[in-house]
């Protein structure tokens, strides 16, 4: 075993390896950095909640991610340096799927993290206790030399969690663990060579004393337990995760005696998603409108990416039922969404002023819910694509005096992400 003690990382090799070929392929693996690099990650997570052994309940999560290569840090000041880390700003939402209206399933979009960190090529993080994003840190990590199928190798890394509503931790509670890796093979998944590689660790932390300070003794965490099996599809020529599974047990014991117990899957998938020449794009797009006849639409460019705003939509009198004319519209406005397969979907519903704040927030997401439900039913997207959220009146785009203000009000907004 070889020891890196200056990264805490450590190479295992079987004796078989030494037998080998002089000529067996080894490469060593690195993430790659480009300042404006853009991609997202967007990770689906099946949940299982279990209170001292009893089944409490299920949910299905997802967690997406948009990051942004802001800079590069280089080995020396020469035009040809080595990049050796990135720094990286994310934007980190949880989504929970919803019924809506009773019947209609989508995922709501959460509250916002935004996080700020840099991370080098063999993958360690260096992030400030002000971030509670990402969870999982230092995973996956890669030796300093090139490595072969069948190589093994491990490292410390930690978990990361945000517990300051339930125990008043302001910074993030860490738990430590030790990864092993394994190098298992090498595959080919839509025309590209990915490195299969194993990660997996186990969890036995038993809280200080000191890191909790709960106004209530019972929920306060005593022990921390679990473990968690990776499969990583590592692209090496991108430098960069293709997808990953995950299985995953995680047992919080209190200083009551109380079990609280997580268990499921994970899958996530990275993709480079930024919409280059907005300003192009949004041409083309009102040409394909005025083409199409869709009328009440406009188009903009924002910080989230395209949108385009269908202003005075039709439903049925106070409802989130689509009137026949509406869902002719959706159609042709199909055809356009299916050019960005890439990329994820937003739906943003708004409402005129009436009644109160709390109705119209209601029936905003449920319109806009509606309109998500179309668009997956027309094989614009599946529903892990599109995320939905509503702000009733709170947004206007014009007076509620008017009728015409008020139409402009009535509206959904679909945003093509970048």
């Amino acid at each position: 075993m070889k020891a890196y003690t200056k990264r805490q990382i450590y190479s295992l090799f079987s004796l078989i390896l030494f037998t080998v070929s002089v000529n067996v392929y080894s490469e060593p693996l690195r993430f790659k950095y480009s300042t404006g690099d853009k991609y997202r990650i967007l990770s689906t997570v099946n949940e299982s909640v279990y209170f001292d052994g009893n089944f409490n309940n299920q949910s299905e999560i997802i967690n997406r991610i948009s990051v942004e290569v802001t800079d590069v840090k280089t080995s020396s000041e020469e035009p040809d340096a080595e990049i050796v880390s990135g720094t990286h700003r994310a934007v980190f939402v949880t989504s929970e799927k919803a019924s809506i209206n009773g019947k209609t399933e989508v995922f709501s979009w959460g509250e916002e993290y935004e996080s700020i960190f840099d991370r080098d090529i063999y993958g360690f993080y260096d992030i400030g206790d002000e971030y509670f994003m990402p969870v999982v840190r230092d995973v996956p990590v890669f030796p300093d030399e090139s490595i072969e199928k069948g190589d093994t190798w491990q490292c410390d890394g930690e978990e990361a969690h945000d517990m300051r509503h339930v125990y008043g931790i302001e910074k993030p509670f860490k738990i430590p663990f030790t990864a092993t890796y394994t190098y298992k093979d090498d595959t080919v998944i839509d025309g590209k060579k990915l490195q299969v590689i194993t990660a997996e660790y186990s969890i036995d932390y038993k809280v200080p004393a000191a890191a909790v300070k709960s106004a209530n003794y019972e929920t306060e965490p005593n022990a921390v337990m679990g473990f968690s099996h990776e499969t990583i599809y590592w692209d090496n020529e991108a430098g960069t995760i293709d997808s990953y599974n995950e299985t995953f047990r995680i047992l919080i014991e209190t200083k009551a005696g109380h079990k609280i117990e997580y268990r499921g899957t994970a899958r996530a998938e990275y993709a480079k998603s930024a919409l280059k020449d907005k300003a192009a794009l949004i041409e083309q797009m009102k040409s394909r409108i005025e083409q199409l006849e869709i009328e009440n639409t406009l188009l903009k460019e924002d910080t989230d990416g395209i949108t385009l705003c269908l202003e005075n939509i039709q439903f049925k009198a106070n409802s989130a039922e689509l009137l026949p004319g509406e869902k002719e519209k959706l159609s042709k406005i199909a055809d356009i969404l299916k050019d960005f397969n890439a990329n994820d979907l937003l739906i943003s519903g708004h409402t005129a002023r009436f009644g109160t704040e709390e109705t119209c927030q209601t029936l905003s997401e449920q319109r806009a819910a509606a309109v998500a439900e179309y668009l997956i039913k027309l094989g614009v997207k599946d529903a892990y694509h599109i995320f939905t959220r509503g702000f009733g009146s709170r947004m206007p785009a014009a007076d509620n005096i008017t009728e015409e203000g008020k139409a402009k009000n009535r509206r959904v907004e679909i945003t093509i992400m970048d």
